[in-house]
């Protein structure tokens, strides 16, 4: 990857409503080629139109090429797969395993980007999967989220790393020190006019923390304001120091996490930290009006970020992700006010005085908890590993074949 880039062109995206028509006019419209990676893709009406407008493109002679994750699509019926298979898409599973008494076990080190690439020249990133539940149609359960769609010269890095990032294999520190010198230019700090913006990863090779530092580096500089939007908010310590230090110097910072989550447990984790992060000066709301799926954030009038990496220990630590950065004035500007609106008409805040007081005992077991919790990646990656392969899906099964590409 080449690092920051300039003279892109950006178009915020809120929820299925206003990413899925997008997506899907590209796809259809699409005249050599189709790339698309993604968590979730489910047999249900949003997965039908991905799939028939896949095999419209595949038809009418653009090459296209998908990969689901094995865990989050496990797999779909041979008929749904056949077609798509008929049609000339090439479609792959990243990592399938058995399952144990019909329970899928491998939740660990999963591709969790959200990614489509088309004709080399619109990408779209974010945290939106290709499932109903993106919709407001879906009622309670549906989800509040983001993306970006992008053209430009960032978008030859999407593409680049999508079709070939997997043969990438990590470099020396040499390699890596000079990778990181090209990726904080002096622009960072006073970035010249014009859309700049940076495509980013974590993997578990020779990217393991690119998207926390980039956190970290605008939080460092930020001058009046950080607001993050974070569904699974549970980062490492050096990260929430780095939150404190601008708090102390007068940055207002504001944390926006769940209210009403689709999984219990990413509140129970996250309020561990809220007394903490209050005494420290941090500004805390919960979005109640439905689940958070967001992972987007804004800092001082320039800086945002749009992707599919949560700030906890998977994200971070474990899984595969994408982020885009972005040093746009109007591109901030359309982001902070959406999460304005959402900050003034759906969130509630949390105050020291709603936060129930721990017993020594209670605070002992959080803290060795979370310390715990954080180190498990860096432990995990000291076990013996399997062998993560991208492999073919056959419509014979609806599963996965036996050939790594």
């Amino acid at each position: 990857m080449s690092g920051w880039t300039r003279g892109n062109r950006l178009r915020l995206l809120e929820n299925g409503e206003e990413f899925f028509p997008r997506v899907f006019e590209a796809i259809r419209s699409a005249r050599t080629e189709v790339v698309l990676e993604t968590f979730l893709w489910f047999e249900d009406d949003v997965g039908r139109q991905l799939q028939k407008a896949l095999v419209e493109a595949a038809a009418r002679g653009a090459r296209v090429l998908v990969t689901v994750d094995g865990y989050g699509s496990p797999g779909f019926s041979p008929g749904f797969l056949k077609q798509l298979t008929d049609a000339g898409v090439r479609i792959h599973s990243f990592d399938p395993r058995p399952t144990l008494f019909r329970i899928r076990t491998n939740i660990l080190c999963r591709l969790h980007r959200k990614i489509v690439v088309v004709d080399r020249e619109l990408a779209f990133v974010g945290g939106i999967n290709f499932t109903e539940d993106h919709l407001r149609s879906a009622g309670d359960r549906s989800k509040q989220d983001y993306a970006v769609e992008v053209k430009g010269p960032v978008v030859r890095d999407i593409h680049a790393f999508c079709r070939f990032g997997r043969d990438v294999h990590a470099g020396s520190w040499r390699r890596r020190w000079r990778y990181w010198l090209r990726r904080f230019p002096p622009e960072m700090k006073s970035p010249g006019e014009g859309a700049q913006v940076l495509f980013a990863i974590r993997d578990n090779d020779e990217h393991p923390t690119d998207i926390e530092t980039m956190y970290r580096v605008a939080i460092r500089n930020a001058k009046k304001s950080i607001v993050i939007v974070n569904a699974y908010f549970f980062p490492g310590w050096r990260f929430v120091r780095d939150l404190r230090s601008a708090a102390e110097r007068g940055v207002d910072v504001l944390l926006v996490m769940q209210g009403n989550p689709d999984r219990p447990v990413s509140v129970g984790a996250a309020s561990i930290l809220y007394s903490d992060l209050l005494s420290m000066g941090v500004r805390i709301v919960r979005y109640k009006e439905r689940p958070l799926h967001a992972k987007v954030a804004v800092i001082d009038r320039r800086w945002s970020t749009v992707g599919s990496s949560n700030l906890d220990p998977l994200s971070l630590g474990l899984n595969l992700e994408a982020n885009l950065f972005i040093l746009d004035r109007e591109f901030n500007a359309a982001l902070r006010k959406n999460v304005e609106s959402l900050v003034r008409d759906s969130c509630e805040e949390v105050t020291a005085e709603a936060v129930p007081r721990k017993s020594l005992a209670r605070r002992l077991v959080l803290t060795f908890g979370y310390h715990l919790t954080k180190r498990m990646p860096t432990w995990w990656r000291h076990f013996p590993r399997h062998e993560q392969q991208v492999l073919p899906m056959q419509p014979s099964s609806g599963g996965s074949g036996d050939e790594p590409i």
